[in-house]
């Protein structure tokens, strides 16, 4: 399973430092990866760290490992390979996923490459991990995540966890991409884990 790809895929929720952080992760255990963007994506990419364009992207995650491990699918593309069940793949995860992309997924329409690479994950009994950020909930986004949670979605709450006294930001979004990469599988030594040492 290690040499196939993880489907990372960025919507437009709050939350770009945990999407950059998976990448960098990912590309660390030099895990090869298929990554979508949609439109909000890019624009939350820019709003919340100043990455304006796919290029940026390429730099801040580190542009040697990007160019062997990442391929990019334009989120229009509906007929590329995370698209396709026969096209084999070792999960996904959407970071962050916004409540419309939860809805799409729940709802099985399909209208983009994200929201159809996730029906995929649903359908083939993949992993999939949706990483909401949005406060307070409704019950209509409580509704979706209970339904995308009984189709065999992992829905993962951008909720990091204080009881290892983190000290920076980094430390919170560490926290965050530890879990979604140990629920992939990857390897990641980004916060130690409870009864490790290094814990008080």
């Amino acid at each position: 399973m290690n040499d196939r790809p993880i489907v990372v895929a960025i919507t437009g929720a709050s939350g770009a430092p945990y999407a950059v952080g998976v990448l960098q992760c990912l590309l660390a255990a030099e895990r090869p990866t298929q990554l979508i963007i949609s439109s909000h994506g890019y624009r939350l990419l820019d709003t919340e760290m100043g990455i304006a364009s796919l290029a940026a992207l390429r730099d801040r995650a580190g542009a040697a490992a990007f160019d062997r491990f990442v391929r990019v699918f334009d989120d229009g593309d509906r007929g590329a390979a995370p698209a396709s069940g026969s096209a084999l793949n070792a999960g996904m995860v959407v970071v962050p996923c916004s409540m419309g992309t939860v809805s799409a997924i729940a709802a099985g329409s399909s209208r983009s490459l994200v929201e159809r690479a996730a029906d995929v994950m649903l359908k083939e009994r993949r992993p999939l991990i949706l990483v909401p950020r949005e406060t307070p909930l409704s019950a209509i986004h409580l509704e979706n995540m209970l339904r995308v949670t009984r189709a065999g979605a992992i829905v993962m709450p951008a909720a990091p966890g204080f009881y290892h006294r983190p000290t920076a930001i980094a430390d919170l979004v560490n926290f965050m991409v530890a879990r979604i990469s140990d629920h992939l599988g990857v390897p990641q030594s980004l916060v130690s884990r409870w009864g490790e040492p290094g814990d008080e």
